[in-house]
């Protein structure tokens, strides 16, 4: 087992592209097998994709492209219309980026995205993973291509004791040694879909992986036991107050800042976010018979956790002096608000 990966990594490729060209999974973004994509869907199905599954994501795939085919299409979009379309889909810089990069592509390259992965980078919002995944997806280059999948293949098949995310440079070196020249699209899809299905993080497919007589993971007999990852730090605890004004079946929404969290999202007004319980700082009308819903709404972002209260007024008589639009309750769901206030908002309902 341990002289099959030392010395044969080149017998991995032909077993995992064999495999993929039966069960490859149907995507919408994707090409078939042997096939090279359409830049524009695999760079906005990459973007879709960074922490947020295919079940979510291939909804809202779906509706982008139909609403903007075409990176050209998107870069004229207007930025509220795409951040509305955007909200559920979560890290909300990723939106802003979108429209900036696509204004780069035409800008900059008459409309068609680069093949090179250096140029690929220089895109706005464009890492070393999503430069790789197009340039080998798209054009068939071969890249390096290494998302959380592909780095809990890798870590099983060579039995990686270091822990994540210290074992990042050793994962990408292995990934580099076993992706073939031909194909390299292929492959690097092959094992994302190798572990999302079969390589699972919990009770692995191993006597139906194709792969499995090569993986030392699996001969040590704890294929779960991989990638070895650090403990996980606490997230830090904020709380904030999200305000409902209320006029004439209207409540009030606020533009948040374009930069910083949720940039450029329709929003609840709210006051700070802090490490205790802030109350009715920062309300819109402070003079306003406020009184708080029961319940609290409470999300995780990528380093904090928050909860938030919801304190609701009406606006009658003195809120025309106050910054926003007024959004009709009842269609309050087409305002796109980012899932915490839409956590906050059914606060109001309850």
């Amino acid at each position: 087992m341990d002289a099959k990966l030392d010395h044969d990594p080149a017998a991995i490729a032909p077993a995992l592209l064999g495999w993929y060209d039966v069960h490859a999974r149907d995507l919408p973004w994707r090409a078939k097998p042997g096939e090279t994509a359409d830049p524009y869907r695999v760079w906005l199905s990459e973007v879709m994709l960074q922490q947020t599954t295919v079940a979510t994501v291939r909804p809202r795939f779906a509706e982008f492209v139909a609403r903007w085919p075409s990176v050209t299409a998107l870069a004229a979009a207007d930025d509220a219309d795409v951040m509305s379309t955007w909200a559920g889909l979560g890290y909300y810089a990723r939106a802003r980026n979108l429209l900036a990069c696509a204004r780069a592509v035409v800008a900059d390259h008459g409309g068609a995205f680069p093949a090179d992965e250096a140029a690929l980078r220089r895109l706005p919002g464009v890492g070393d993973y999503t430069a790789a995944a197009i340039a080998a997806i798209a054009f068939g280059k071969r890249a390096v291509v290494v998302d959380g999948n592909v780095e809990r293949v890798v870590a099983r098949l060579f039995a990686l004791a270091d822990p994540l995310p210290g074992a990042k440079p050793t994962i990408r070196a292995l990934t580099d040694r076993i992706t073939p020249t031909e194909r390299a699209g292929d492959f690097a899809q092959a094992m994302m879909d190798l572990g999302a299905t079969l390589c699972s993080p919990r009770n692995p497919a191993c006597a139906l992986c194709p792969l499995a007589r090569m993986c030392l993971a699996r001969a040590r007999g704890d294929p779960q036991a991989y990638p070895v990852k650090a403990a996980k730090k606490v997230r830090p605890q904020r709380y904030g107050t999200a305000f409902w004004i209320e006029r004439d079946g209207t409540v009030l929404l606020v533009r948040r800042p374009p930069s910083g969290l949720l940039g450029g999202m329709r929003a609840l007004p709210t006051g700070p976010w802090d490490d205790a319980p802030p109350g009715l700082m920062g309300a819109p009308l402070p003079h306003a018979d406020w009184r708080v819903a029961r319940g609290t709404a409470v999300h995780l972002f990528t380093h904090f956790r928050v909860e938030l209260v919801l304190a609701v007024a009406r606006g009658d008589g003195q809120s025309d002096a106050v910054q926003g639009e007024w959004w009709p309750i009842a269609d309050l769901e087409s305002a796109g608000l980012p899932t915490v206030f839409a956590k906050a908002a059914r606060l109001r309902r309850e």
